[in-house]
């Protein structure tokens, strides 16, 4: 049993209404949660409710690995579809697992192949197709050459197509440029292959933003935890943020004038001050941008963090505080009077990146 009391709350029925706003604004397309990084951090055993809560038997994650996860620790025998392209080395437990992955050059799919044919499998595939993401996918220039391959392999049974959009928060035109692109490919895959089961390419700033998505399937990821992908977007769509990241104080002191606090001395008091001490660090997701320039709630009131945030704690400035006594809860982010937004433009980085990082030492909270 975990004792610690720093803390990820992962509020289920937000997560949950999220999902049926997602199935409101998308009705005709079927819903492949993106549940890649533990879920945007939410961790497996939130995974395992939603799958529960929601029926939920098609799954996307980013990496062989968590679908690995998905299979050992939660027992779960729904489709697991790898949105990226797995390296060589991980063909054999693709097989194993039955996993759905991803590929976009031909001889990674002979490879897989060879080893499903060798393992007396068929292995699923979903052929990704550079539309300008300038990423990964078959280009277009390509794509009948690795078709024409594909179609020979006869242990590999082609299943989806999709794309990823580059700029579907925040340029319309260029990301109608990729869905032209995008419908151009799977006229022509489904030309070959007329029992393509999917085909998709809605992220969650296109879901929100385009209501004609091409495609029998779309892939909500950030909104699907009560997040944007983009504040342009926030007037579009009323979410619920499901997160809430808090630890409890450890140690209060009081210090005088000249004090310096944490490593480097990049803070020095310049009053008699109530130095409040956090164990919550950079090993744990909070970001050493926040040194001496974050805020954080302690009852009901902000507090500055002072000083540079170390790898397992950092210290607040309370002196202007009342009551504030070790054991008091602490919120990082609260989604009202901080929110993982505010968080993220202090430390130069986007929402995601704050969620998905928060390691597996915060406990998660399931409520």
């Amino acid at each position: 049993m975990k004792n610690r009391q720093t803390k990820l709350i992962v509020n289920m029925d937000a997560i949950i209404q999220n999902y049926k706003k997602i199935q409101k604004l998308q009705p005709d397309k079927k819903i492949l949660p993106v549940l890649k990084a533990g879920g945007y951090g939410i961790g497996l055993e939130a995974i395992n409710k939603l799958i529960k809560a929601l029926n939920i038997d098609a799954l996307g994650t980013a990496i062989v690995d968590e679908g690995i996860a998905l299979r050992d620790k939660l027992k779960y025998n729904g489709e697991i579809i790898v949105l990226n392209q797995p390296a060589i080395e991980e063909i054999e437990n693709i097989i194993k697992y039955d996993i759905t992955t991803s590929c976009c050059y031909i001889e990674f799919l002979e490879e897989l192949n060879r080893i499903a044919k060798a393992s007396g499998k068929i292995a699923k595939v979903h052929v990704e197709i550079e539309t300008g993401m300038g990423r990964t996918g078959v280009q277009l220039v390509n794509l009948e050459k690795f078709i024409e391959k594909a179609i020979q392999l006869k242990n590999i049974k082609i299943e989806g197509t999709f794309t990823h959009f580059a700029a579907s928060d925040t340029d319309l035109e260029y990301t109608r440029n990729q869905i032209y692109k995008f419908e151009k490919a799977v006229k022509y895959i489904k030309s070959k292959i007329p029992t393509i089961k999917y085909s998709h390419c809605g992220n969650s700033s296109a879901i929100i933003q385009i209501r004609d998505l091409p495609g029998n399937m779309i892939r909500p990821g950030i909104m699907l935890y009560g997040y944007l992908p983009d504040e342009t977007l926030k007037n579009k769509i009323q979410l619920f943020p499901s997160c809430i990241l808090k630890s409890k104080i450890t140690f209060i002191k009081q210090v005088e004038e000249n004090t310096s606090i944490s490593y480097g001395r990049k803070f020095i008091t310049k009053r008699k001050s109530i130095i409040a001490n956090v164990p919550i660090g950079y090993a744990d997701g909070i970001r050493r941008n926040l040194s001496n320039k974050g805020m954080v709630i302690v009852n009901n009131q902000k507090a500055p963090i002072v000083g540079t945030v170390c790898m397992d704690s950092f210290m607040i400035d309370v002196t202007d505080i009342e009551n504030v006594n070790i054991g008091d809860e602490v919120y990082i982010w609260d989604n009202k009077q901080i929110t993982l937004e505010e968080i993220a433009k202090q430390c130069n980085t986007i929402n995601y990146e704050i969620l998905s990082t928060i390691s597996n030492r915060v406990v998660r909270e399931i409520v």
